[in-house]
């Protein structure tokens, strides 16, 4: 049997005087408190309570248990009202995975102001691109780029990956501006080292998919690097536009060949099944939902 509910029972033998008030208290037969103290006082290899057919009273070891079971059930209730307050306000650790670089631009900003917005929530955000198990490493939320193919998770979308080429106002003066994909032949650009033959961008031609140039003139293992070069007028740069916004809108980097951009991805974000999650991590979602409308 249970032994909280036997700790309860005992509980209410004691104080109510016979197993017919605790019964009632408890709403159960008197026989089932019987079989509680009975499975009680079997487990604990002593007598509780003495009993005859007049009164009942406690044993030495029953004065010591009903303190001891007092002091944790009470802990218990402590326990119980702990998680039912995160359950009515955001509150707690909320542990986030999210992309490197889109994490780092977007994701973190917005962590800051929901944390202005909720301070008694605290964020371990985690910026990888490796693909984390929410569940074996107790991950609340997890953005990812790309389709999603898990059944075992809960997914929203959250909005499009959108890709930019892009160029300084300085190297376009020099080389021009280019109007097709196959234009790129006559051009210098920059490219990112993690890039191979297979998962390399295809940009959408005249004729079906063109290559992004594999020849860079300057490969680099940071995006940020890549981003210097291209204000320095090194060549063209294919970069996600979240990362170049602010550049491309005080004009140190222009568009070009804005028709054939690789497709968007679609951004999701992912949590673990709940039937009630906790409003920390509804309240953060609802709050990163929102900064994209």
């Amino acid at each position: 049997m249970d032994k909280l509910r036997s700790m309860e029972t005992f509980m209410a033998v004691v104080e109510g005087g016979s197993f017919t008030v605790a019964a009632s208290r408890l709403e159960m037969s008197a026989v089932m408190v019987g079989k509680y103290i009975a499975t009680l006082e079997a487990q604990l290899g002593t007598r509780l309570l003495e009993r005859n057919t007049r009164r009942q009273s406690l044993t030495d070891a029953g004065r010591v248990y009903y303190d001891e079971a007092k002091r944790v059930l009470e802990q218990v209730a402590i326990a119980e009202n702990a998680v039912e307050r995160l359950r009515a306000a955001p509150a707690g650790t909320l542990r986030v995975s999210a992309p490197t670089s889109f994490g780092g631009c977007v994701i973190a900003p917005l962590t800051a102001t929901f944390l202005q917005r909720f301070p008694d929530v605290r964020v371990e955000l985690d910026l990888t691109n490796r693909r984390v198990d929410l569940v074996d490493e107790g991950v609340d939320l997890a953005i990812r780029i790309g389709d999603i193919h898990q059944d075992d998770l809960v997914a929203k979308y959250l909005c499009p990956y959108r890709m930019v080429i892009c160029a300084s106002p300085e190297y376009l003066a020099r080389h021009g501006t280019p109007q097709t994909p196959a234009d790129l032949i006559d051009h210098l650009c920059l490219s990112h080292t993690v890039w191979t033959a297979r998962n390399e961008w295809r940009l959408p031609g005249m004729e079906g998919e063109v290559r992004w140039k594999r020849d860079a003139i300057l490969r680099c293992n940071d995006g940020y690097g890549l981003r210097m070069a291209a204000i320095a007028g090194a060549g063209l740069l294919l970069q996600p536009e979240v990362l170049v916004v602010e550049e491309l809108v005080n004009g140190r980097l222009i568009r070009v060949l804005e028709q054939h951009t690789p497709r968007p991805r679609p951004i999701h974000l992912l949590w673990r099944q709940d039937l009630r999650p906790l409003p920390k991590l509804t309240q953060f979602i609802a709050h990163l939902v929102a900064a994209q409308h």
